[in-house]
């Protein structure tokens, strides 16, 4: 079956999401959060709390830590929903509510609770790429996402910056503007290509 997951990329500073679990998973998903954003909307639940967890939480003044369990008053005004404790009942209590509610929910590792996952991301400059193994193997994703990274050129950020710099410049109908930078981008990725 093919996967039929619609890549987007969320402005995490602009919503309010809800973290559920303060443990290695909990700051893993912290950690991955604020590595996209260090100004993501995060409120932080959970009544035990890892030291690795801690620093993290030291770090970014836009973490709200609540320490204590689940309550279901967590998901008043939230719009997506992050669950990374060991608990699969509560998992599901909290993934039916949210659904109900219209929020949408990633439940760490359990792929039949998630309404999205939190694929593997390169990100060089103002380039990002999603990767994406439809809930399969994380561990390839990070491989791929690995490979990826050492590949894109290290001055990738420079092409960009002038790509719009250029793209400013046109003038026209939107499908000039289209031809116009693909054959500019066929271009600079041609002179990349190694010689044979």
């Amino acid at each position: 079956m093919a996967n039929t997951l619609f890549p987007i990329f969320v402005k995490i500073d602009q919503i309010k999401i809800l973290l559920v679990g303060g443990g290695y998973v909990g700051a893993e998903k912290l950690a991955t959060l604020l590595r996209n954003n260090p100004q993501a909307q995060i409120t932080l639940v959970a009544d035990l709390i890892r030291e690795d967890t801690e620093k993290l939480i030291q770090n970014a003044s836009c973490v709200q830590v609540v320490r204590r369990k689940f309550e279901w008053n967590d998901l008043d005004e939230k719009d997506l929903i992050i669950l990374a404790t060991n608990n699969r009942k509560l998992h599901e209590e909290i993934k039916t509510e949210a659904s109900r509610r219209n929020i949408l929910t990633n439940v760490a590792d359990t792929p039949d609770l998630c309404d999205f996952y939190l694929g593997s991301v390169v990100q060089k400059g103002d380039l990002k790429i999603g990767i994406s193994t439809n809930g399969k193997s994380p561990t390839l994703a990070k491989r791929i996402r690995e490979y990826l990274e050492d590949g894109l050129p290290d001055d990738i950020q420079d092409l960009l910056d002038n790509l719009e710099k250029f793209r400013q410049t046109l003038k026209n109908d939107f499908d000039h503007k289209v031809k116009v930078l693909n054959e500019l981008t066929e271009q600079a990725f041609e002179k990349r290509k190694p010689k044979e």
